[in-house]
């Protein structure tokens, strides 16, 4: 008698708790000849002993995976957790794009001055430029949600305090200082980011989807954010956009913080060297400064453009083209693979951002109609979403794990640096010549841009391991080219010799005869 399993004889497969899996019972008598289950005689070997059925299998304790989707974008977001943090961040990135301009048209409509509002907006840049970093870098220490949620709450303080000052006419002073205070507003899109980075680690093409739909997020924000801040101070009362956006940032974040399953470990105090101290990151982060003085300038002289030609209220429509085309281009561009590493896509993507910025400086000198530079700027706002996601993809690669939040935070930094100093030079520009040579300067932004990549030790460094590589092989190439023909030459030689002794042999007996 043998028990034969499933493609097993002899064997009896165990399954869960020691139970027998899918066991059949034959019975086999001496010649090797089944004769069934549950026969018994006396007479032959060939009895089975009738066993009780196996337990069927537990059910798993886990659903099998679903597929995975053909959809990038979709396959970010089967992740648990994903889909919350998002919206969470997402309402917290809307006022990003809000408190400027609500500042601007809060003071300005009480105090009557718009230098004083635009002072005011400035400090609060410089506050953030400094303490921004700081935040940045207590959250990847001790984690996003135990950071976040108190800095968040500092912030929106300082939004409401600035909201009092201006209602119940402090002095100017205490304007300054209100505004100020919203610097502790932590980097959302750098904490959401590197969550992703952290999800997603060991997985390139997944870490390069996400950071384009943060891009085309952050371009959707900053979209809808000014529009949403003129619509309320507008509609309702001056002090709407500023209270509206407090509260969206508050319970964006917390939103945000209470999907801990996400977040990336608290890195503690950590040995790793400062992403201004990593190699490769401060020519990154010049080049960062130089892109914001792209979207600086750009601003600036679009309004004053619009302005020039009778129709400045048309200026949100036509910038707001730009945005589009971006978001655009970067869903796009987050759905495709990445041709070649990081380093290497990025001067490309350079290249195209100064190529395409031509556009709005040939329609605005050419046609001067309002609707051409609308076409215009939709086109140049494509390369601009793509160069952002290889910039930040690069700075993920070059910070440390542990400090990968200060990191962004220093790009987001240098591109808040670059729309102050961008600003300031298109404004000069177009007092001084004209709106109409005003798109120059971000064209001139873009070139220092991509000046500043390839003079940039890390590409200097590759093109000069290509220039070796290529001196090799042309040097290879040539050896190739000299053994070749040195056994060519040998050969015929040898073939010559070969016949000469041939016609020898042959001619000695004939002359010997």
């Amino acid at each position: 008698m043998q028990l034969l399993g499933d493609g097993d004889e002899g064997a009896q497969k165990a399954g869960v708790d020691g139970h027998p899996a899918n066991l059949q019972l034959k019975c086999v008598n001496r010649t090797g000849v089944s004769v069934g289950p549950q026969v018994r005689t006396r007479a032959t070997v060939t009895s089975c002993r009738n066993r009780p059925p196996a337990k069927p299998l537990p059910a798993p304790l886990h659903s099998p995976a679903p597929p995975p989707s053909r959809n990038p974008y979709l396959r970010l977001f089967t992740v648990p957790g994903t889909r919350a943090f998002t919206v969470g961040n997402l309402i917290a990135r809307l006022p990003m794009g809000m408190f400027s301009v609500s500042a601007v048209v809060m003071i300005a409509g009480s105090r009557g001055s718009y230098a004083l509002a635009g002072a005011v907006t400035a400090t609060g840049l410089a506050a953030t430029a400094l303490v921004a970093p700081l935040i940045a870098r207590l959250i990847d220490r001790h984690g996003q949600a135990r950071i976040a949620v108190p800095a968040t709450a500092v912030a929106a303080l300082g939004s409401l305090a600035l909201l009092l000052c201006v209602r119940y006419g402090t002095p100017d002073w205490t304007l300054f200082a209100a505004y100020a205070a919203t610097a502790t507003t932590p980097n959302t899109g750098g904490m959401s980011r590197a969550r992703w980075a952290h999800l997603f680690k060991g997985d390139p093409a997944a870490v390069h989807t996400a950071n384009s739909f943060e891009q085309a997020a952050d371009e959707l924000c900053f979209m809808l954010g000014p529009v949403l801040a003129a619509f309320l101070c507008g509609t309702f009362f001056p002090e709407a956009g500023t209270l509206v956006g407090a509260v969206l940032l508050m319970s964006g974040v917390l939103v945000f913080a209470a999907q801990r399953s996400t977040q990336p470990p608290p890195g503690g105090r950590t040995k790793a060297r400062s992403p201004l101290r990593s190699p490769g990151m401060p020519p990154l982060l010049l080049g960062f400064l130089a892109i914001g003085a792209v979207f600086g300038a750009m601003e600036v002289v679009t309004i004053a453009y619009a302005d020039a030609r009778g129709h400045k209220s048309a200026a949100g429509v036509v910038l707001a083209l730009q945005a589009a085309g971006s978001c655009a281009a970067g869903l796009l561009y987050g759905a495709l693979k990445p041709a070649g590493p990081a380093e290497r896509r990025y001067p490309w993507c350079l290249t195209a951002m100064a190529a395409l910025l031509i556009l709005p400086l040939l329609a605005a000198r050419l046609t001067g109609s309002l609707l051409a530079l609308a076409g215009a700027l939709l086109l140049a706002g494509m390369a601009t979403a793509p160069t952002m996601v290889t910039a930040m993809t690069l700075v993920q690669q070059r910070t440390p794990e542990s400090r990968l939040n200060e990191g962004m935070t220093l790009a987001v930094t240098g591109l808040l640096g670059g729309i102050a100093c961008g600003s300031a030079t298109g404004g000069w520009v177009v007092e001084q010549v004209s709106a109409t040579a005003g798109y120059g300067v971000p064209v001139a932004a873009a070139a220092l841009a991509l000046l500043i990549c390839l003079a940039s030790p890390a590409v200097r460094a590759r093109r000069t391991m290509r220039v070796r590589r290529a001196v090799r092989t042309k040097r290879a190439v040539r050896t190739k080219r000299t053994e070749r023909a040195k056994r060519t030459e040998r050969a015929k030689r040898t073939e010559r010799v070969r016949r000469t002794v041939r016609v020898k042999r042959t001619a000695g007996p004939t002359t010997g005869g």
